[in-house]
């Protein structure tokens, strides 16, 4: 049998810095991932290029049914410190879009410098390794694996929540959780297009392609959530940037509004427009819409306008135009699910573990890291910060932890 001081189970952003930082505390540990390739997900993540943090991190950037959890760990691991251990390792980036950082590269140079750190900590990567089952031994944690049984004092579960199943997702770390006693927030698809019946959606579907700038907002209080940002039309819904961030804080049932046009207040454009206008209705939304969509919302949303001439059109007919552009009301059906989703909303009950340590309060010796924990990121590079400052904090207690 195998034996460890410490076993992380999960060879993601999470894990990989989990298991470097507890390494470098001069602990054994074992690095296992049931994939055949390290760190998929940062592979495709950023288009290829990885969006590897956000130099604007706040707490506030995160979703969480325990909203404070998330600050003990982001306070002691920020961006800087890891921009710094990119610097470190020569890899060159930019910033593209608010606080964005992406490689100038490509998002291997981030797993490999991940597996650097990792190998200079002298832990031990078991991979492909299929974890059969988890059990409570009087000194520590037994693994039964398909490669044979492993011995460890403390076990990290950074196996990462329920999206992308075709690049290995499970529910392995929910399942571990409840095996121990610890409640899950129910797991949903966050950062993932929104989609509609073909029946309510048809009428829009000539749209698809179309990408503008719009405000987005659903919920109320302190649950509210609210974007500018671009949108794009597709045949199933809609996606891009601005709904990626509002589908987190949605809520099956729940309305969502757009604002297609927040640059101006368009009902008084629309009034002051008319009073100089030789051209159709359709033609002076182009002002501020792609042509194409200034065609299609007219025709769709205000037929009885498709052929009349903006100084022919009484004004409460403009208000009503003007209300369906900037006010957008529509309920979502579902969306494209875990498949399309970037990120899981929900998992681990954060109330469940120590904010400091990761550990949990009723297993001790067991931490949760990364996306399996329920803290979700807005789009844009916070998540993987999240998987930084969690993994440091986690392997940092562990590795410092009792001496075996």
């Amino acid at each position: 049998m195998q034996h460890y001081d410490i076993a992380v189970i999960g060879a993601g952003a999470a894990g990989m810095m989990c298991a470097a930082t507890a390494g470098r505390r001069g602990r054994t540990v074992v690095l296992i991932d049931h994939a055949q390739t390290l760190g998929e997900k940062i592979r495709i993540s950023g288009g290829g290029r990885s969006n590897f943090t956000n130099t604007g991190t706040l707490p506030a950037n995160f979703i969480s049914q325990n909203p404070d959890f998330c600050r003990s760990a982001l306070a002691r691991y920020t961006p800087a410190d890891f921009i710094a251990l990119v610097r470190a390792h020569n890899i060159a980036f930019h910033e593209k879009h608010k606080g964005q950082l992406f490689c100038d590269g490509s998002s291997e140079q981030i797993i490999d410098m991940l597996r650097a750190e990792c190998d200079s900590a002298r832990v031990v990567l078991q991979m492909p390794c299929s974890v059969e089952t988890v059990a409570r031994t009087n000194d520590g944690y037994e693994l039964d694996t398909n490669t044979g049984p492993i011995r460890c004092d403390r076990i990290v579960i950074a196996t990462g929540g329920l999206s992308i199943p075709k690049i290995g997702a499970t529910d392995f770390g929910h399942r571990i959780a409840r095996q121990f006693g610890l409640k899950i927030i129910e797991p949903r698809p966050a950062l993932v297009p929104l989609t509609f019946t073909q029946e309510a959606w048809e009428p829009f579907v000539k749209l698809a392609g179309v990408s503008i700038e719009v405000e987005i907002s659903t919920g109320k209080g302190k649950t509210a959530g609210r974007f500018t940002e671009d949108l794009l039309f597709t045949h199933r819904g809609i996606s891009g940037p601005a709904v990626l961030q509002i589908s987190s804080y949605w809520n099956p049932g729940e309305p969502i509004v757009i604002n297609l046009v927040p640059q101006v207040n368009i009902e008084n454009e629309l009034l002051s427009l008319k009073q100089r206008s030789t051209g159709r209705v359709a033609a002076a939304l182009a002002a501020w819409l792609p042509r194409s969509l200034a065609e299609g919302w007219v025709t769709t949303c205000a037929p009885e306008l498709a052929d009349k001439r903006l100084a022919d059109t009484p004004d409460r007919s403009l208000r009503a135009l003007a209300q369906t552009l900037s006010a957008w009301t529509l309920v979502p059906s579902g969306t494209e699910g875990f498949r399309k989703a970037e990120v899981t909303r929900g998992g681990v009950d954060t109330r469940e573990l120590s904010s400091t340590t990761m550990e949990a309060k009723k297993a001790p010796g067991l931490y949760f890291i990364g996306e399996v924990v329920d803290v979700t990121g807005w789009l844009g590079g916070y998540n993987f910060q999240w998987a930084w400052a969690s993994g440091v904090a986690a392997g940092t207690a562990a590795g410092d932890g009792p001496a075996v």
